[in-house]
């Protein structure tokens, strides 16, 4: 990965951290069932709530909203706001996907190439990749979300 790119996905993960997208948690849609999730990684107390709300119009279910609170550092926090803004409105088929992907990512120690059309600014925390203690904290959120989706069904 060139200097310059490295640069641009540490302001990225920057912005996320401070942003947060998705925080604080708000109650879901009127009719919609919906699940949350509660994680905490040990090893550095980074620590996240996250409540999803699914839509099921006959047709597929939807993941009709996302939120979060957590604490944590840049990492954890900037990948829930990331994940918030990215799987927004998606299918749960396409969200699985995605979520896999992610994984996928985050397992390789940095011997694949993120995909960004999938991953969107979430291909910013490949860099985590190469350091298995800080994959954690980028997978927090992700973890929480599939959690908070089993519970919502």
């Amino acid at each position: 990965m060139s200097a310059e790119l490295q640069q641009l996905y540490q302001q990225i993960i920057l912005e996320h951290a401070k942003k947060r997208n998705g925080s604080p948690l708000v109650d879901p849609p009127q009719g919609d069932k919906s699940g949350e999730s509660h994680m905490l990684n040990p090893t550095c107390g980074d620590e996240i709530t996250l409540r999803a709300a699914v839509h099921d119009d006959g047709a597929g279910i939807t993941l009709s909203a996302i939120s979060w609170d957590g604490q944590g550092c840049s990492i954890s926090m900037a990948s829930a706001s990331v994940l918030s803004d990215l799987v927004q409105g998606m299918d749960r088929e396409e969200l699985l996907k995605v979520v896999d992907t992610f994984r996928e990512l985050m397992r390789s120690r940095g011997s694949i190439e993120a995909d960004e059309e999938i991953l969107g600014d979430a291909a910013a925390l490949s860099g985590v990749s190469r350091y298995p203690a800080r994959v954690k904290c980028a997978m927090l959120a992700w973890v929480a979300l599939e959690e908070a989706l089993l519970a919502a069904n």
